[in-house]
C-alpha cells in the first residue's frame, strides 16, 4: 500500500485512542479538551477532507501519520507509514473489513472481528516448528501465551513467512519470521498491545520491562514475570494507556536491549514512570549480552540466578528505606544533637558589630537565613554592607553576592563611611571634608582637595585594605542564582579552610531557577535554597529583600514580604527598617528624608529563636553611607599620620 491508501483510515485511528465528545467532535488526546464539564471537545476530523485532523485548543493538526507520530513518538515518516501499515495494512490473514469511504457525514467504519479462531488454528500448527524451543522457551510457556505457528503468513506485497505467532489481545498479534536470513523479523496485526500487560494487576512481585514480546517470555521462562513493550517506541503508550490507569503494585525493572537505542529508551520510560509516581528501578541481568533472551540460551542457570537476583532488589530498597526512616527518629539523633551542642562551644554567635543588635540577635548572628528588607533608598545595602565590614574587622570572611552594584561602587561605599568615621573621632575634625563616593572614585576631583582631604582619603584607604582581606566581592547581573552561590561557598572553604558569613544583595534580582517561572516562584525558590545553603554549610546567610507596593508613610510590616511567602516562613530572622515615626497620624515622609543624619529604625518582625517586635533606632548619613545606633558610641580608630 502506498501513503494516500492508508490516509482514509484516520477516523479509524482517531476512535481507537480518545472517545468522542459532542457533535462529531472528539476529546483531545494531547491537552485533554473535551473532559470538563460541557465535554465539549475541540479535535475534529475535517467535514471536507475526512484524511486531515485538527484540535482548535492546541492548535495541532495533520494526517494519520503526524496523528500517529505525535501520539506514539514516532518521528519519522516512513516510520509512520510503516506504523500505520501495521495497523491497516492488508493481507490474507486479516480479517476482512469495510473500506472506509469519502463521506461528509460521521460514519463509522466495521469493527474488525475477533483473531481467535486465527489463533487457535495456529496453535494447532506449533508442532510444525522447533523455532520457540531452540529460542528457550518450554511448551509450558509456550501454552500460557498460546504461541502458535502460521507457516504462510502473508506479507505486503505477496510475501510468505514461515511466522511464530504471538498473541498480545483479542484482535493484536505479532508475527515473528522463523528464517533467521531474513532481515525483516516482525509484523504486527491490530494496535501495539505490550504483551502479558496484565502483569501489571496481577503480580506478585517486581516486572521486568523489555523490549520484545520473546524476551518477555524469556524473563518468564527464567521464573520472573514480565512485560514486553513491543518496540522502543511504545514507551509513551505503555506509560499513558497501561500504567495510568493500572498502577502496578510491585517496581518496574527496566531491563531494556544493551544497545544505544535501547538505553535512550530506558531513560525516557525511567523519566515517566517517576513522573507518575511509579516505583522502578534499573537492572542489567544480560552478563554482556544484547537481551534477555540472549542471556537465557547463552547460559540458562546464570540467568536464572541473575533474573531472582534482580528481583531481590526491591526488597533490599524496601529494606534500605525501612532503616532510613527508622534513623529520622530524635533518639536516633541524640548523638548528633549531643555533637552540636559541643561544637557551640567553639562556635559562638558572629557579632555584627552593632551591640544593640547583638544583644537582641541574643549576642548576634548564627546559622540560619536572615532577610533585611526595606522600601527603595532607604539604606538596607548599606546597612548590609557595614555590617559585613564590621564582620571582616573581626576577622571573619564575608562573601558577597552583588547583583546590582558593581565591586568599586561597594569599595567606595566602605571607603567613604570610613572618611566620615575618621573625621567624627576627630574632636578637631570638619564633617566638610568627608567624602562621598563620587568624591573618592572621581580622581579629576583630587587636584582640587586640600592636603588634609588627601590624607583623609589615604588614612580611609588603609583602614578599608586591613579588613579587605576578608571581603569577597562577586559581581554579577543575571548570571549569579543560588547554585552559583553554592559553588563559591564550596570553592571558599577549600581554598581558604573558613567558612564564610554570606551576604546577597538582592533576592529579587539573583537568576531564576526557571525562566518560565513567575517572579513569586523564583524568589520563593531562592529563599528555601538559601536556607538550605545556610543549613548545609552551618553559616549565617544575610539575604536583602526589596518591599513591594510599600510606602515611605508607611510602618513596616510582615505583609511588606508577602510577594512571596517563602521570605516569611523560609527565614530565621527578618528585619525591617523603617523612617522613624513612620505609620503615625503626623509623619512626613518628606521631611524625614531632608534630616541629616536621617532617623531610622530597625525592627524585627520574626525571630525564630529569641523575641519579635524589638526596635533600634538608628542616625543614617546616606551621603557617606553609615549607620550609627542613636546613643551608641561611633567607630573608634587609630588615626595614622602622613
Amino acid at each position: 500500500m502506498d501513503f494516500d491508501e492508508l490516509k482514509p483510515y484516520l477516523r479509524r485511528y482517531v476512535e481507537s485512542i480518545t472517545k468522542e465528545s459532542r457533535g462529531g467532535l472528539y476529546v483531545c488526546p494531547f491537552c485533554g479538551s473535551g473532559t470538563g464539564v460541557h465535554g465539549t471537545g475541540a479535535f475534529s476530523i475535517d467535514r471536507n477532507d475526512p484524511t486531515r485532523w485538527k484540535c482548535f485548543s492546541c492548535e495541532r493538526s495533520g494526517d494519520i501519520y503526524d496523528l500517529i507520530g505525535e501520539y506514539e513518538n514516532i518521528p519519522e515518516r516512513a516510520e509512520q507509514f510503516r506504523r500505520a501499515s501495521e495497523l491497516y495494512g492488508r493481507n490474507q490473514n486479516q480479517p476482512k473489513t469495510e473500506q472506509p469511504t469519502h463521506t461528509h457525514t460521521h460514519t463509522h467504519t466495521e469493527e474488525p472481528t475477533s483473531l481467535e479462531p486465527y489463533f487457535a488454528e495456529c496453535q494447532k500448527r506449533l508442532g510444525e516448528t522447533d523455532y520457540h524451543t531452540r529460542r528457550g522457551i518450554s511448551e509450558a510457556v509456550a501454552v500460557r501465551f498460546r504461541l502458535g505457528y502460521d507457516p504462510h503468513y502473508k506479507v505486503t506485497g505477496g510475501t510468505e513467512w514461515k511466522a511464530l505467532i504471538i498473541p498480545t489481545g483479542e484482535n493484536n498479534c505479532t508475527a515473528r519470521n522463523t528464517n533467521p536470513i531474513n532481515p525483516e523479523r516482525y509484523r504486527r496485526k491490530g494496535n501495539s498491545v505490550p504483551l502479558n500487560w496484565q502483569a501489571l494487576q496481577t503480580a506478585e512481585k517486581p516486572i521486568y520491562i523489555v523490549e520484545g514480546e520473546i524476551d518477555a517470555l524469556s524473563i518468564i521462562e527464567a521464573g520472573g514475570e514480565a512485560i514486553g513493550l513491543g518496540s522502543k517506541s511504545n514507551v509513551k503508550l505503555f506509560t499513558d494507556r497501561y500504567v495510568k490507569k493500572h498502577r502496578p503494585a510491585h517496581a518496574l525493572i527496566l531491563a531494556l536491549d544493551n544497545d544505544e537505542e535501547g538505553q535512550k529508551a530506558t531513560e525516557e520510560l525511567e523519566t515517566r514512570l517517576e513522573e507518575l509516581g511509579v516505583s522502578c528501578y534499573r537492572y542489567d541481568p544480560y552478563n554482556g549480552h544484547k537481551d534477555a533472551n540472549e542471556a537465557l540460551t547463552a547460559d540458562r542457570d546464570e540467568f536464572i540466578k541473575a533474573v531472582a537476583q534482580g528481583e531481590s532488589m526491591e526488597a533490599e530498597a524496601q529494606e534500605a528505606e525501612r532503616r532510613d526512616y527508622m534513623e529520622n527518629s530524635a533518639l536516633s539523633h541524640m548523638k548528633e544533637f549531643l555533637d552540636k551542642i559541643g561544637e557551640s562551644v567553639n562556635t559562638p554567635a558572629q557579632p555584627t558589630g552593632f551591640k544593640k543588635l547583638d544583644a537582641v540577635l541574643d549576642g548576634g548572628l548564627y546559622e540560619g537565613l536572615y532577610i533585611l528588607g526595606a522600601v527603595t533608598s532607604l539604606g538596607k545595602t548599606t546597612l548590609a554592607l557595614q555590617i559585613a565590614d564590621q564582620i571582616a574587622e573581626s576577622g571573619r570572611d564575608v562573601l558577597i553576592f552583588s547583583l546590582e552594584m558593581a565591586r568599586t561602587e561597594l569599595m567606595s561605599k566602605s571607603i567613604s563611611r570610613e572618611t566620615l568615621i575618621d573625621v567624627l573621632n576627630d574632636p578637631a575634625g570638619d564633617i566638610g571634608n568627608a567624602k562621598t563616593n563620587r568624591g573618592i572614585t572621581a580622581g579629576a576631583r583630587y587636584e582640587h582637595y586640600s592636603q588634609t582631604e588627601r590624607e583623609l582619603i589615604i588614612r580611609s584607604m588603609d583602614t578599608y585594605g586591613e579588613y579587605a582581606q576578608h571581603i569577597y566581592i562577586q559581581e554579577g547581573i543575571g548570571n549569579i542564582g543560588t547554585a552559583e552561590i553554592r559553588e563559591a561557598i564550596e570553592k571558599h572553604q577549600r581554598i581558604t579552610g573558613q567558612a564564610p558569613v554570606v551576604l546577597v544583595d538582592y533576592l529579587q534580582i539573583l537568576a531564576p531557577y526557571d525562566v518560565r517561572a513567575t517572579d513569586k516562584m523564583n524568589t520563593d525558590k531562592a529563599v528555601l535554597e538559601l536556607k538550605r545553603i545556610s543549613r548545609d554549610y552551618k553559616i549565617p546567610v544575610i539575604g536583602i529583600s526589596s518591599f513591594n507596593r510599600a510606602s515611605y508613610k508607611e510602618r513596616v510590616t510582615l505583609e511588606a514580604f508577602k510577594e512571596s511567602g517563602a521570605i516569611e516562613y523560609g527565614s530565621d530572622v527578618l528585619i525591617g527598617l523603617q523612617f522613624k515615626g513612620a505609620g503615625s497620624k503626623d509623619f512626613n515622609d518628606t521631611e524625614a528624608k531632608r534630616k541629616d543624619p536621617r532617623e531610622v529604625e530597625l525592627v524585627i518582625l520574626k525571630n525564630r529563636n529569641g523575641r519579635t517586635g524589638d526596635t533600634i533606632e538608628y542616625n543614617y548619613y546616606p551621603l557617606f553611607n553609615y549607620f550609627k545606633e542613636e546613643d551608641g558610641q561611633t567607630v573608634t580608630r587609630q588615626r595614622k599620620r602622613y
